[in-house]
């Protein structure tokens, strides 16, 4: 039998739910910890909630970064679909314990046209989703029993960490606070509006500066992000094919 066929309890996810959040990755994790409050009996204020330190979340999807795990919980939490809370015993310990508003995320899929499957009721510890992740249980983990929680206190927000991988690729970095005010505003209006939107746009305009060089000037960064990235900018056939060349080179 082949290992990479499906022998080993499978994660699940609905579709629908990877389309409403824009990536099938955060949709999983969402859904993982979905799976997990479900099964938990840490109530607190009338709702159930489950914890864990990064390195624990991480061991659940061993395909993603810890870095980009910690990034996506952040992201989650930012949206109001992960709420957090703090109900460890000792003070010094800071790691954060999450429910799903579970209120969010229906008016989310709500507004895409989707509607996910639920058991139960609106109440705090309704089931939620209905789609059950099925996979091995990993323990709980506070700085009660590890201290490799330390890395989630200070964990940066997607919009940031997304505007710093574009940023580092335009060509000409002036006005960088004006151009992440304007990237920040460009993101909120739409979950349409992608760094892979970006990036594809940013590979034309470097086409056009490769291909008029001699004269031409990239614009500052933060006239760019202020919605310039959706100018036209003519590109021959046998130039655009050297900013091809330009852009994996730079």
């Amino acid at each position: 039998m082949g290992n990479l066929l499906i022998n080993e309890p499978p994660l699940q996810v609905l579709p629908s739910l990877a389309i409403a959040l824009n990536s099938v990755d955060k949709a999983i994790i969402l859904q993982q910890i979905h799976y997990w409050v479900d099964r938990s009996n840490n109530v607190r204020d009338g709702y159930r909630w489950v914890y864990n330190s990064i390195s624990e979340w991480h061991k659940q999807f061993p395909w993603l970064a810890e870095k980009t795990v910690q990034r996506y919980l952040k992201d989650l939490e930012d949206r109001g679909l992960l709420i957090t809370g703090n109900y460890n015993k000792a003070k010094f310990d800071r790691t954060k314990w999450y429910r799903i508003d579970y209120d969010a995320l229906d008016n989310l899929d709500g507004s895409w046209g989707f509607t996910v499957p639920t058991k139960g009721t609106s109440s705090p510890v309704s089931k939620g989703p209905g789609v059950i992740t099925n996979t091995n249980r990993l323990p709980e983990t506070t700085t009660e029993t590890t201290k490799e929680n330390s890395a989630a206190v200070a964990a940066p927000s997607s919009i940031e960490s997304d505007f710093e991988e574009i940023w580092s690729a335009y060509p000409n970095k002036k006005g960088k606070k004006q151009a992440f005010n304007h990237y920040k505003a460009w993101r909120k209006k739409s979950a349409k509006h992608s760094n892979d939107y970006l990036f594809s746009q940013l590979k034309l305009y470097k086409q056009y500066i490769a291909q008029n060089k001699d004269w031409y000037r990239p614009m500052d960064g933060s006239t760019w992000f202020n919605g310039r990235f959706d100018d036209e900018y003519q590109v021959s056939t046998e130039q655009k094919h050297e900013g091809r060349e330009y852009w994996t080179g730079g």
